[in-house]
């Protein structure tokens, strides 16, 4: 360095290149109300969850299943650790929270009537949950693929698909021969009592002014049509249930005479769910070759979606059970004229039947997930639409007759 670029004390030496220093990091802006309402709503949800699918898991005690299930609640403990600690950083207590009504009705049927009730309500919310992590910003980066992975799985599973041996069968049994989502179908059946005979007592108390005879016509009207829904429904499961058992007959038969169109059939089958050509092949074989019942039973459940265990289900139990969802909700609208008559009556009467319509409206979001004021709200106006077209057209024939 020459002597006239040497640096002196008031020339301060240029340092070398190197990057700035990093500036104190900003600390996150603490959580809004909306941000605390949304991680409250998302850990209420992993909590559900984590309650129902553990349940399930006991009631599966072993197999393929039980693992499935206890995998859900693995994967569903580390999002709601998410959730709990956004909560807990904003002074949210999380430590009282526990699973939700609509979650406790659904591990209340599972563990009283089975998981396959509820199976297919779960798939429907986790397809409408799906994307619910998509545009949540703290949701770790896994989060909505398992989402996604979850409505999947769980669609397959309430179809009937995507587990092995001999659970998927068993699987098929209960769904393919439940004719849909069977929680639906109670609460709907005892609206459909609700509805159809609170519309004929306020009919017959428009034109009675409430009196005896709004008690026998009410008796009348749900003995009548819990009758039509049993007979209904006896009809239609044993109608199918023949139609099985002639299938699995027919495949029976066919069997026996045509074992090399079985066996290609069954080959078809195999590779259409991923097996390789020999590997399809070989399954069919020892199949086919083997064991009659057997063979038969697997053909009844690959190539007809039946199980031969079931075949629908009993005609009996769907009778039974039809005739007594639809009398307890059409007793309700006739209650009060056990007691009294007039309009007093039909005052009470319409007062049980829109605390009912609500019941069944919250009843209804178990199985939809919606909001419980709106969809309970909408049942009490529908219903009491009808007791009052049908009051106003009973009042109008009473006065003409009169």
């Amino acid at each position: 360095m020459s002597p006239d670029k040497r640096p002196t004390p008031e020339t301060p030496v240029a340092a070398p290149d190197k990057a700035a220093p990093a500036s104190p990091r900003t600390p996150p802006a603490p959580p809004t109300k909306a941000d605390i309402a949304r991680y409250r709503e998302n850990l209420q949800g992993e909590i559900d969850a984590i309650a129902l699918y553990s349940l399930l898991a006991e009631k599966e005690a072993a197999g393929t299943l039980n693992d499935f299930y206890m995998r859900m609640v693995r994967v569903e403990t580390i999002h709601a650790d998410v959730w709990r600690a956004q909560l807990e950083a904003g002074g949210v207590d999380t430590s009282r929270m526990s699973p939700a009504w609509r979650a406790r009705v659904l591990m209340f049927v599972a563990r009283h009537f089975g998981p396959s009730l509820v199976v297919p309500t779960i798939a429907e919310h986790e397809a409408s949950d799906e994307a619910m992590y998509d545009d949540q910003p703290e949701a770790l980066a896994r989060m909505p693929g398992d989402e996604r992975s979850h409505a999947r799985l769980f669609r397959e599973l309430a179809a009937g698909r995507g587990v092995e041996g001999g659970t998927i069968a068993r699987i098929e049994g209960r769904h393919r021969g439940s004719g849909g989502n069977q929680l639906r179908a109670a609460v709907l059946g005892a609206n459909d009592g609700l509805v159809s005979n609170l519309s004929i007592s306020m009919g017959v108390a428009g034109a009675s002014q409430g009196g005896h005879a709004v008690l026998i016509a009410g008796m009348a009207g749900m003995l009548a049509g819990a009758l039509s829904m049993a007979i209904g429904e006896w009809l239609s499961v044993q109608s199918a249930r023949e139609l099985y058992t002639h299938q699995v007959k027919v495949e029976r038969e066919e069997l026996l005479m045509v074992p090399d169109e079985e066996e290609e059939e069954l080959t078809l089958i195999y590779q259409a769910k991923g097996l390789t050509s020999e590997q399809a092949r070989l399954m069919s074989q020892s199949i086919v070759g083997g064991d009659l019942g057997r063979a038969v039973d697997t053909l009844a459940r690959e190539e007809l979606g039946i199980d031969p265990d079931e075949l629908g289900g009993s005609a009996w139990v769907a009778a039974f059970t039809s005739f007594f969802l639809f009398a307890l909700g059409a007793i309700v609208p006739v209650s009060p004229f056990f007691f009294a008559s007039g309009m007093g009556a039909v005052v009470a009467s319409i007062v049980v039947s829109a605390a009912a319509l609500m019941v069944v409206g919250a009843a209804i979001t178990v199985v939809t997930g919606s909001s419980v004021l709106r969809t309970g709200g909408r049942q009490v106006l529908l219903g009491m639409f009808a007791a009052a077209v049908t009051f106003g057209l009973g009042a109008l024939v009473g006065r003409a007759v009169g």
